[in-house]
């Protein structure tokens, strides 16, 4: 059986299911394929990110905050309250409901704007023909006179910790443990291993994150990075850089821990956890989806080769999200998706590659975007700094939640702002209106001059901009020319 559609999109998650109601907004007829399964066997929208990525890892963020709210800093309001106990299970189901909320929600939007959802695993054996294999075994073909790749990332397997979703598990088995580990393992010391091992340590896990890097999240501004490392071993990571792991062996008692081993500077270690995240970061999904015969171009490491308008070499395929360069980001994704649709319509839409907002869903946040120093230094480029830590901040005060600063780094020259990094409470929702003052080009001094609330967490950025020219005022002059 065929079927005939304008574009045909390969994945449901933030990047495809995007690109596909744009592109049936704007008058094209539009199918979107999914092969993604959920616990009850059956097809799902949303991808990576809203089954077992952003939304569920962000449920049990938020809960086991709220956890370590009651438990430890509610007395500081005088607010007092009996032994508080976190119910795991319910945790858990929690983060289930609000997922199946979600990608019942793109359903919808698919009813709402004509989108034919199909299930299947998809393969494009043609620049304008997509095979589509159902659960059942039966085969159909799709024509389309455009195809958007955008079948996501899976997690990267290393040797020596094989997955068994037991023991050793992946970033989805993760979240679904039904009861906290007493010793957990992390590999991964990046945004997933630091987000992941927060949630289990809030809930009284010994957490070891083990990391190969010397350098503690080597894309952040070093400045942030060494107070995120403060104050996560504060709250009982136990961090240990240059930690290279060679290999785990299972208990012999029905495989209930795993002895990890791995060396570091002082040579060979060994360590037993009952649970082990293996979280050393993704891949792109793309060698089953093209046939060899299309030619379309991946680089070395599997990431399908476009251009900035997200256009293969082979003509009328694109490819968006995590199969193609650029950080794993859904937004990143999203707004590619956008770009793809609307220039199909005739429309010049550009993403800006420049102006990435890059967030860890820690407590505090860790948001950043543009350059931080170092990056600047290399390149030469003379920058004045501004600061504001939280612990000035009256709002941060007032709500018991002072650790982290603001720090804004604008051209000495012509004082357009080059970057903007934040480690604090709200510090992804702080960060975006520099975004969208970043957009437009603004200086450091159009914040400064621009009239913020109060009190607010947000008057922390306000003076960052203005100590950036030596114009703060609720703290001493942090201005830096470098």
């Amino acid at each position: 059986m065929t079927k005939q559609y304008d574009v045909v999109v390969i994945g449901s998650g933030p990047a495809g299911y995007v690109a596909a109601i744009r592109c049936a907004q704007l008058g094209f007829k539009t199918a979107c394929v999914e092969k993604w399964l959920n616990k009850e066997n059956k097809t799902v929208y949303g991808g990576t990110c809203l089954n077992v990525g952003c939304i569920p890892s962000k449920a049990l963020l938020d809960s086991s905050h709220k956890f370590v709210e009651a438990q430890s800093h509610f007395s500081a309001h005088g607010i007092s309250l009996g032994k508080v106990a976190m119910d795991v299970p319910a945790m858990v189901g929690r983060k289930d409901k609000v997922v199946d909320q979600l990608t019942q929600g793109i359903k919808g939007l698919f009813a709402a704007n004509k989108v034919d959802g199909i299930a299947g695993s998809a393969k494009v054996v043609a620049s304008d023909r997509v095979v589509v294999s159902g659960q059942d075994g039966v085969q159909e073909e799709l024509l389309a006179k455009h195809i958007i790749i955008a079948a996501g990332s899976v997690p990267i397997d290393i040797p020596p910790t094989p997955i068994d979703q037991e023991t050793i598990v992946d970033s989805t088995g993760a979240l679904d443990f039904q009861a906290v580990p007493k010793r957990l393992g992390v590999i991964g010391a990046g945004v997933i291993g630091l987000e992941l091992g927060s949630v289990w340590a809030r809930l009284g896990a010994k957490v070891t994150v083990l990391e190969a890097l010397d350098d503690f999240l080597p894309a952040v501004d070093r400045q942030l990075a060494k107070e995120a490392m403060k104050i996560f071993n504060k709250q009982g990571l136990e961090l240990k850089m240059g930690a290279r792991v060679t290999g785990s062996t299972l208990s012999k008692a029905g495989g209930k821990s795993v002895t990890v081993k791995y060396t570091d500077q002082e040579g060979e270690q060994k360590q037993t956890f009952d649970k082990l995240i293996v979280a050393v970061g993704r891949r792109p999904f793309t060698e089953s989806v093209l046939d060899a015969s299309v030619g379309v171009e991946l680089d070395e490491r599997g990431f399908i080769k476009v251009n900035e308008q997200c256009a293969t070499n082979i003509a009328g395929v694109y490819a968006v999200g995590d199969v193609v360069r650029g950080p794993m980001l859904a937004h990143k994704g999203m707004e590619e998706g956008v770009m793809v649709a609307e220039r199909l319509a005739g429309k010049k839409t550009q993403v800006n590659y420049a102006l990435v907002p890059s967030v860890i869903y820690t407590h505090p946040e860790i948001a950043w975007v543009g350059k931080n120093e170092e990056q600047l230094k290399a390149e030469g480029v003379a920058f004045n700094v501004g600061t504001f830590p939280f612990a000035a901040s009256g709002r941060a005060l007032a709500a018991n939640d002072t650790d982290g600063l603001v720090k804004l780094l604008a051209d000495a020259k012509t004082d357009r702002i080059l970057g903007c990094h934040i480690i604090g409470a709200s510090a992804a929702d702080l960060l975006q209106q520099v975004v969208i003052a970043m957009e437009f080009s603004a200086s450091a001094e159009d914040i400064g001059l621009t009239m913020f609330a109060h009190p607010a967490l947000s008057e922390a950025v306000h003076e960052a901009a203005l100590a950036a020219n030596g114009h703060a005022i609720h703290i001493g002059n942090r201005k830096r020319r470098t």
